[in-house]
């Protein structure tokens, strides 16, 4: 089993995506990023998601605590491999039921901490991935921005339509089945625009692991907050 040093932080393991590229392991924030003290990005259990923090300030907040701000790509490896453990369906087997979709049904009016458990089996919040390891929130609670690698410029936003094949539509099942959540079309525009992944509280059906939308850089929500990455061995 690989595992992470930090209580913190999980390592997913190197993935393969659709199309057959690789993305190689990397560390993940158990929780989406808290607010400390002294303003820093931190990764902590009991401590509320930090929200209303638009794209540009959540890529800083991730580099000025030492991490990074999740990839496009980091983003897709961690939902196909929750996706691919019979633990996260609630049919027992990979396919049987749904995805579990964390917190979306507004039984909360914010985003919670690590620590919170709805009293509602329809919103575990854990994700097993296939070395064991838990990560918290890769669908519900809150969204997080993300920086696109696979369609975007170098400041991470997006450049141009969704092609055909691009790896940001791919899913296990069709959008809005079997808890992945809604993606947008094929062709569809956002360039100018950051994704958003995940889901919130609030999204209902929309929320789930392969849950993509998007928001204007300088938005600011109650239900989009940052999960952070890092390196193996940081």
């Amino acid at each position: 089993m690989q595992t992470s040093a930090h209580p913190d932080f999980a390592t997913v393991p190197e993935t393969t995506l659709p199309d057959g590229s690789t993305v190689p392991a990397f560390q993940v924030g158990r929780y989406l990023c808290s607010r400390s003290h002294d303003g820093r990005a931190q990764v902590a259990a009991d401590a509320d998601p930090w929200v209303r923090i638009n794209y540009r300030n959540a890529v800083q907040a991730c580099r000025d605590a030492g991490f990074a701000l999740i990839t496009e790509r980091q983003a897709l490896a961690l939902a196909w491999n929750v996706a691919q453990q019979p633990e996260n369906w609630t049919g027992g087997k990979v396919g049987e039921g749904v995805l579990h979709m964390g917190l979306h049904k507004w039984n909360v009016n914010s985003a919670q901490p690590g620590t919170y458990e709805s009293s509602d089996p329809d919103e575990r919040r854990w994700f097993a991935l296939s070395n064991g390891e838990r990560v918290f929130d890769v669908a519900g609670n809150a969204f997080t921005w993300v920086h696109d690698d696979v369609q975007g410029d170098a400041d991470g936003l997006v450049a141009r339509p969704f092609a055909a094949d691009s790896l940001s539509l791919q899913g296990p099942y069709p959008s809005m089945k079997k808890g992945m959540g809604w993606r947008p079309e094929v062709g569809t525009d956002w360039s100018g625009y950051a994704l958003i992944r995940g889901g919130g509280w609030d999204s209902g059906r929309n929320a789930g692991a392969f849950c993509l939308n998007r928001g204007w850089p300088s938005d600011e929500w109650s239900d989009v907050g940052v999960r952070c990455t890092r390196p193996i061995g940081a």
